[in-house]
């Protein structure tokens, strides 16, 4: 359990400070899409929907479209399990976040989609975690069950605590890492975005190692 909390924290955490970083300098989001569709929804019907803001959100949603599908693809199963390659995973989302910091001075457009195609590969990375359905690139879905679980809870039903406090902490995550992100952005740039690139790769490696260790032991 402890793994699935510090890790599903980790990478809700710098998805949120890679999606503000976007935000900020794009005005385009690459972990979640709702919102961007929803005002293009809008600006089509009043006539002031403009090119690049179009091409953006075409390149997050086929790049979050497509990050799913590898996922898919690789991790065959959307349920937790240690066994499932989520070192290589990580390295590899890290690798598309490098690789997206570098395309920002080629073309802004491929740059969101390389981050889209990241955040699609890890929200599918592990869709279920004993029933409950876990996010970890935006907030929509765990604040319904943080919600519904607080609701059940309050009407006497029996809820295992880590129902509440799972969610709970992901949203946090996702709450300071888009308040770190602000802020570093301002000190950094768009760097931020290679740093955190580098991350998921450390990260990764890392959880190779460790899973590789215990395996030996």
């Amino acid at each position: 359990m402890e793994w699935v909390v510090v890790g599903g924290c980790c990478i809700t955490f710098m998805a949120a400070m890679l999606n503000v970083v976007f935000l900020i300098h794009l005005g385009a989001s690459v972990s979640h899409l709702t919102g961007d569709l929803s005002r293009f929804s809008n600006d089509l019907l009043e006539g002031g929907w403009e090119a690049e803001p179009l091409r953006y959100l075409l390149a997050a949603l086929v790049g979050f479209i497509i990050g799913s599908t590898i996922s898919g693809y690789f991790i065959h199963h959307p349920r937790l399990d240690l066994e499932r390659p989520y070192g290589r995973s990580i390295i590899l989302i890290g690798c598309l976040i490098v690789g997206c910091y570098w395309m920002l001075e080629v073309g802004t457009a491929w740059s969101v989609f390389l981050a889209s195609l990241a955040c699609g590969y890890q929200n599918a990375l592990a869709s279920r975690f004993h029933g409950m359905v876990l996010r970890t690139t935006h907030i929509t879905g765990l604040l319904t069950d943080l919600g519904i679980h607080i609701g059940m809870k309050l009407k006497g039903h029996t809820i295992d605590g880590w129902k509440i406090y799972l969610p709970g902490l992901l949203v946090a995550s996702f709450f300071m890492g888009s308040l770190l992100g602000a802020w570093e952005y301002r000190q950094l740039g768009t760097d931020l975005i290679l740093y955190l690139g580098i991350a998921y790769i450390v990260g990764g490696v890392g959880w190779t190692v460790l899973k590789r260790w215990k395996m030996t032991r």
